[in-house]
C-alpha cells in the first residue's frame, strides 16, 4: 500500500516498463525471424511461448537474485603476462550468449542469400520445438542482461534509505516485467508480419542482432575483467549508441520504403512472401 502512494514507485515502475520494452525490441526480432520460417499456423505459438518464456526466466532470476549476484564471484583467473582475466559466472552466460547471436546471425542471413535451408535438412529443422529451444537459449541470455540492468536501476535499500526495500524493489520490477511482455505481445504479431513480408528489415533486424552480440561480448569481456597488458582493459558498449543506431537505421528505411512502396521487393529464401506469379503458375500446372 506504500508504494502505490508512492510516486517515486510509479516513476520507477513506468522507467523500468519502459526500459524492459527497449531491452525486448531485439527479442521480438529474433521471435519474428525465427518464427517466420515455421507453418502459418504455428507463428503465433512460437511468438506466445518465447515471450512467457522471457517472462518466466526474468521473474525466476528476480526470486534467486542472490543467485545471480553470486555469479559475480571469480570462477577461476588467467594470467600470461600478456593476458589476465577473472572469469565470473555471469560472464561466461553473457559471453556464450554473445557468441550464439553472432552464429545465429550471419547463419541466417548467409541462408536467406544462399537458400540452403530449402534442403532437406533445412526443412527438417524447421519445427516448432527447434524454433523453442533457440528461443529459450537466447530468452536466458537476455534475461540475465535484463535482470542486472533491473537490479541497477531499482534500489532496494529500505525506505528511511530512500529505496523501496528489498520487497517493494521486488514487487516493482517483477510488475514491470509482466506489463512489458503483455505490450510485446499484443504488438508482435504485425511486427512479426512485418519483418517478414519486408526483406531489407530482416536483413537489418539480423544485422542488430550482430551488433547485439558484439555488446554482449564486449560486456562478458567485461565482466571477466579482460586485460591486455598492464593498462588495456576491454570496456563495454553504451546501450544508448547502439539502440540510436538501430532506430536511425530502421527511420531511414522506413523513409524508403515509403518512397518505394510500388516496386516488388526482391524475395529472400524461405520468405513468407507469397510469389503470385510462382503461385498461378503451379495452379495452372
Amino acid at each position: 500500500m506504500e508504494l502505490l502512494t508512492n510516486p517515486d514507485a510509479w516513476i520507477a515502475l513506468l522507467t523500468l516498463t519502459f526500459l524492459e520494452i527497449i531491452l525486448g525490441i531485439d527479442n521480438i526480432v529474433f521471435l519474428s525471424i525465427v518464427s517466420g520460417k515455421l507453418k502459418e499456423e504455428d507463428q503465433p505459438k512460437a511468438r506466445r511461448i518465447g515471450l512467457l518464456l522471457a517472462m518466466a526466466f526474468r521473474i525466476v532470476l528476480l526470486f534467486g537474485i542472490t543467485w545471480v549476484l553470486g555469479l559475480q564471484q571469480t570462477l577461476f583467473s588467467i594470467d600470461l603476462g600478456i593476458f589476465s582475466a577473472h572469469v565470473t559466472g555471469q560472464s561466461l552466460i553473457i559471453f556464450g550468449g554473445g557468441l550464439f547471436l553472432l552464429y545465429k546471425s550471419v547463419s541466417e542471413i548467409h541462408h536467406k542469400m544462399e537458400g540452403e535451408e530449402d534442403s532437406e535438412k533445412g526443412k527438417a529443422g524447421n519445427t516448432l520445438s527447434a524454433a523453442i529451444i533457440q528461443i529459450a537459449l537466447l530468452n536466458l541470455v537476455f534475461s540475465f542482461d535484463s535482470i542486472l540492468t533491473a537490479i541497477g536501476l531499482i534500489s532496494m535499500k529500505s525506505p528511511a534509505e530512500g529505496g523501496f526495500g528489498y520487497d517493494g524493489a521486488l514487487a516493482i520490477m517483477i510488475l514491470a516485467i509482466i506489463i512489458s511482455v503483455i505490450i510485446m505481445m499484443i504488438f508482435a504479431g504485425p511486427v512479426s508480419k512485418f519483418v517478414n513480408e519486408h526483406p531489407t528489415i530482416q536483413i537489418l533486424g539480423l544485422s542488430f542482432l550482430i551488433l547485439i552480440g558484439v555488446m554482449l561480448l564486449a560486456e562478458g569481456s567485461h565482466l571477466a575483467h579482460f586485460r591486455f597488458g598492464n593498462d588495456v582493459e576491454v570496456g563495454t558498449i553504451p546501450k544508448g549508441y547502439l539502440y540510436f543506431s538501430i532506430f536511425f537505421s530502421l527511420f531511414v528505411e522506413f523513409l524508403n520504403l515509403r518512397m518505394k512502396k510500388s516496386k516488388n521487393p526482391v524475395k529472400l529464401h524461405n520468405s513468407t512472401i507469397v510469389d503470385k506469379d510462382l503461385e498461378d503458375t503451379n495452379v495452372t500446372n
